[in-house]
């Protein structure tokens, strides 16, 4: 019996043995395997978290749905354009855009058409204005950067933009410039500066005032303006600009660089001290300064005003200064369809101003050609924007079909006055191709 009793005891402490050599083995092997426990921990952490914010931008995204090239003002972030070198979440990349396989735009006779940031967003559009550029005479394209709805056409990382908003998804802009650059086209991003009715709206001390108090709105669209004497616009502006050239724009172009044509008895500037076109040339310096210096600079400007003398517009742009030392280009809209019935032109006058595509150029660019010659050291080059819409507001008799034909004039005038370059404009842009050059 204490044999047996023997035999059970040592049974049990050989057990008893043997649990505790398992346990100690389990243990040394789960602290071997500590760090890849806490990665994987990690791991699934991290993942939980991109779900969650996948549903975020999900939600974002869905507040998107409806946005159209009628101005609706949606923004937020949208899940294609998140990158994975943006997971860092600090809302910038790393990617410097590569332009080795880019022309310098300095050096090229630019002949453009203007893309919305719509008609960049369809991948078949922009596919289809590649293959332009490489079949016809086009070897340049402006795409807007803001158009006068105010917000940034593509997702933008300033934060002054951000608090407001003031940005839609029209486009990966990343995406679009890759794709003209990999052909060999260079980008003119168009800014437009002043005619802001989404910031005039939300940061109102940089706004226009109205001289009854509270906001001024243009009388005919019932829009709000940013103020083109205050510094805090300059900057709002110049810094999406700035954004635009890291992104990889090879040129920025300011439009509606000017102050509103609309009834100025009622604007309130507050007390600048200074005429309007010294303000939008301060402004253009200012731009100058802080926009890289090899990135060139232009600016759009009225048609009339190379005819008119000093600032008759009133708007701030006066033909001797607003190219002669901020500025690399100018570029005229010399639409016939925007002179006056009767307007004179370099001592011509013409009756039915769209009637008369060829004259209309040709007239305004010889003029204007004429008074910059005057101007020693005058820095801009001149690049105007022609007329490729047809104007049918103007009434019966007093508008034609534009096309081919009228392209064809509008082109040659340019020649003929002694330029080079051009960009044709169609807000739709559905362009009367048969009036490029074949190459």
């Amino acid at each position: 019996m204490k044999k047996n009793i023997i035999k059970r005891v040592l049974s049990l402490f050989v057990v008893v043995l043997f649990a505790l050599s398992l346990a100690v083995g389990c243990n040394t092997n789960s602290k071997g395997n500590d760090s890849s426990t806490q990665g994987t921990g990690t791991e699934n952490a991290g993942q939980k978290d991109n779900k969650d914010l996948q549903g975020t931008v999900n939600q974002e995204s869905k507040n998107n749905e409806g946005a159209s090239e009628d101005g609706d003002q949606n923004q937020g972030a949208n899940p294609d354009e998140t990158k994975p070198e943006d997971q860092d979440g600090d809302g910038e990349t790393t990617d410097i855009p590569d332009k080795s396989n880019v022309p310098s735009i300095r050096d090229m006779k630019v002949k453009a058409l203007y893309l919305t940031g719509w008609t960049a967003g369809i991948d078949e559009k922009l596919q289809h204005f590649i293959e332009l550029a490489k079949t016809t005479e086009i070897n340049a394209y402006v795409v807007d950067i803001k158009d006068d709805d105010g917000l940034v056409s593509y997702k933008s990382n300033i934060p002054a933009v951000q608090e407001i908003n003031g940005w839609t998804n029209k486009y990966n802009v990343e995406k679009v410039i890759k794709a003209f650059h990999d052909n060999g086209i260079p980008v003119i991003g168009r800014l437009v500066c002043f005619n802001d009715p989404y910031a005039s709206s939300k940061r109102t001390e940089m706004a226009i005032k109205h001289v009854n108090g509270g906001l001024w709105r243009d009388p005919n669209k019932n829009q709000t303006w940013l103020n083109p004497y205050s510094e805090e616009a300059w900057k709002y502006i110049v810094d999406i600009a700035k954004e635009a050239v890291e992104l990889g724009f090879d040129e920025i172009q300011f439009d509606y660089v000017r102050f509103p044509d609309g009834k100025r008895s009622t604007m309130n500037f507050g007390n600048p001290g200074i005429e309007k076109y010294e303000a939008i040339n301060r402004f253009l310096e200012y731009a100058r300064k802080e926009i890289p210096a090899e990135i060139p600079i232009s600016a759009d400007v009225f048609g009339i005003i190379l005819e008119s003398p000093g600032d008759t517009e009133d708007i701030g742009q006066y033909l001797e200064l607003v190219g002669k030392d901020n500025v690399d280009v100018i570029c005229p809209m010399v639409y016939p369809s925007h002179y006056a019935v009767g307007q004179i032109v370099n001592n011509v006058t013409f009756a039915k101003p769209d009637l008369d595509p060829y004259g209309v150029v040709y007239n305004s660019l010889v003029k204007g050609k004429t008074r910059i010659a005057a101007v020693e050291g005058y820095k801009a080059k001149v690049r105007p924007y022609l007329q490729d819409f047809t104007a049918s507001w103007l009434g019966k008799g007093y508008y034609q079909e534009y096309g081919a034909e009228q392209v064809r004039q509008q082109k040659k005038a340019v020649y003929d006055a002694g330029y080079e370059e051009w960009i044709l404009w169609d807000p739709k842009n559905t362009y009367s191709e048969a009036a490029l050059e074949k190459e």
